[in-house]
């Protein structure tokens, strides 16, 4: 199935970025806009509290389960804004290193933000995305 997103690479800015930094989808294109995935289980307790790369992971499955449920899949996401509610950037490189494994070669335009608090109780990752997908 083609896919509707394309990345673009700039020779003009440091290559030091582990990510595009643009992306595009076609005018015909639908747009899925993501709430947060959050590191929840089923029971909606938070998952591996106290564990940034532990609660990465558990986001990038809620992210998968969301954008399945929405005829999507990771290689159809154009753009990702991650939090970490954090200061330190050593957790901030911790939760991105998660993330940025999980797409792959599919290097999505991203944001990495460190941020005061979080919505749900002892959360310390939550990951925003926008996808897009050519249906048939």
């Amino acid at each position: 199935m083609p896919r509707a997103v394309t990345l673009i690479r700039s020779a003009s800015l440091s290559d030091v970025a582990e990510y595009a930094y643009a992306a595009t989808a076609p005018a015909e294109a639908r747009l899925i806009f993501l709430a947060g995935a959050c590191p929840l289980e089923d029971d909606g307790s938070t998952a591996a509290v106290g564990d940034y790369a532990g609660q990465a992971a558990k986001v990038v499955e809620n992210l998968r389960t969301a954008l399945a449920d929405a005829g999507a899949s990771l290689q159809d996401v154009i753009s990702t804004r991650v939090l970490v509610a954090s200061t330190r950037q050593e957790d901030l490189v911790t939760a991105w290193e998660v993330v940025r494994a999980a797409f792959g070669d599919h290097d999505v335009p991203s944001t990495l933000m460190g941020v005061t608090v979080l919505g749900y109780n002892n959360q310390l990752v939550e990951v925003e995305a926008v996808a897009a997908v050519l249906d048939a």
